[in-house]
């Protein structure tokens, strides 16, 4: 990610909704959830193929969501593409997406369909990627410590004002990792755990990415995140190792939907379909994002996370996909955790 994400940060601006006048003409406007040169890439391969101008917003899942809430009464993107699923089952749920069953849909994964299914076919996963933590090394070395194997490390004494998460209201991943300490511990031990962590965290961050960044960075030692953002600093050549906790972890499935009453339905479909092709989901190597696509046809980067070796949690997409569920964790985790003293 290193510097590309500075210069993708004025890319995205320049690429911001545009005016009203500039959205009646034929178009697409795409809420984007991932890294902007992520956002940026497939938006000009789109163009290259339909002739579809898109006009790109890039923001966190949780706000997003937010956005779209705010909007659905004069909605004003077309698509939402990628971010984590929760947020999107959410959005499903409330009926701020419409149905679309894509003809690809028996090509994806299972784990894909799965989630078209639950929504009644108001999102489609995209992509997988495992919830988990990244040291920088060099620091580690350097304070001869220990590298965590597992959640319950990271409330080690030795690791105070060490480690860094998103905050939950703003990103998706932050939910996610709540909603897996609730998973592996119970909700009174998830939230135990999560008043102690408090402790050892020196700042929460708007973005799910920020953590593995700061970390590759020697801002902080340690970071939750989804992994194959870590994974991205380690390939551009920063002091990063990765860790899928001992006693299991959470997964997110980065979905796709169609925004109701998008103004542009019919290129919102182009869309979709073209996210779902080999050829589109293959861009994120491109763009050094690591997760694993939906399409089994993706190419896969050899630096991406395997899946298949690590012991993920059966994630209650049901239940922790629902927006009472979101509400009520996040109001939670608000009350007793982010705003309490260290």
């Amino acid at each position: 990610m290193k510097l590309r994400l500075f210069a993708a940060a004025g890319l995205t601006a320049a690429l911001l909704i545009a005016a009203p006048q500039a959205r009646a003409q034929t178009g697409l406007t795409v809420y984007c959830s991932v890294l902007a040169d992520w956002c940026q890439l497939m938006a000009v391969e789109f163009e290259k193929q339909s002739g579809i101008r898109v006009n790109v917003a890039q923001k966190g899942s949780g706000e997003t969501l937010a956005q779209i809430r705010a909007e659905a009464a004069n909605p004003r993107g077309d698509v939402w593409w990628g971010g984590t699923g929760d947020p999107h089952l959410q959005a499903g749920e409330l009926g701020l997406t419409d149905v679309y069953r894509s003809p690809k849909l028996e090509e994806l994964h299972p784990w894909a369909r799965r989630q078209a299914e639950q929504s009644g076919y108001r999102t489609v996963g995209i992509y997988a990627g495992a919830l988990g933590i990244a040291v920088n090394t060099e620091q580690l070395a350097r304070k001869k410590l220990t590298a965590p194997r597992c959640w319950k490390d990271l409330l080690g004494a030795s690791f105070r004002d060490e480690v860094q998460m998103s905050n939950p209201s703003s990103s998706g991943t932050a939910y996610t990792a709540i909603a897996t300490f609730v998973q592996v511990f119970g909700e009174d031990g998830g939230f135990d755990y999560l008043k102690q962590l408090h402790r050892n965290v020196s700042q929460y961050t708007r973005s799910g990415p920020a953590p593995a960044r700061n970390t590759a960075r020697g801002e902080t030692m340690l970071g939750i995140m989804f992994l194959h953002d870590a994974v991205a600093e380690a390939v551009e050549g920063f002091p990063v190792a990765v860790v899928s906790p001992c006693e299991g972890t959470g997964y997110e499935i980065g979905s796709m939907s169609i925004i109701k009453g998008a103004r542009n339905p019919d290129a919102a479909k182009r869309w979709y379909e073209f996210a779902l092709t080999p050829e589109a989901q293959a861009l994120a190597a491109r763009a050094k994002s690591y997760q694993t696509p939906s399409h089994p046809k993706a190419a896969v980067p050899a630096q991406a996370p395997k899946l298949s070796e690590m012991k993920l949690i059966d994630y209650d997409f049901a239940k922790y996909g629902s927006s009472a569920e979101r509400k009520r964790l996040i109001e939670k985790w608000e009350k007793e955790v982010g705003s309490q003293p260290k």
